[in-house]
């Protein structure tokens, strides 16, 4: 058995970045694997759509810890 999720990767460890492109203004916005979204220059706000596992699944919480579990949950994302 695992000891912890894979799936929870992208928050504990190293940081990934994805680059997403505005839908509004074309720039490229940089999305970090441990934030739920980040607002493009021009007022749009990107939502980390690669974080569903914190919203449904029961063990969240435990598995990335609760400062991290609070912001996705609070933010809407996941």
């Amino acid at each position: 058995m695992l000891s912890k999720c894979p799936g929870a990767a992208a928050f504990r460890g190293s940081v990934t970045i994805k680059e997403k492109t505005c839908p509004a203004c074309g720039r490229e916005i940089e999305l970090f694997s441990c934030d739920p979204y980040e607002t493009c220059k021009c007022g749009f706000i990107a939502y980390n759509d690669t974080q569903s596992c914190i919203k449904w699944c029961a063990y969240a919480k435990e598995c990335v810890g609760e400062e991290v579990y609070n912001r996705f949950m609070q933010a809407g994302a996941g």
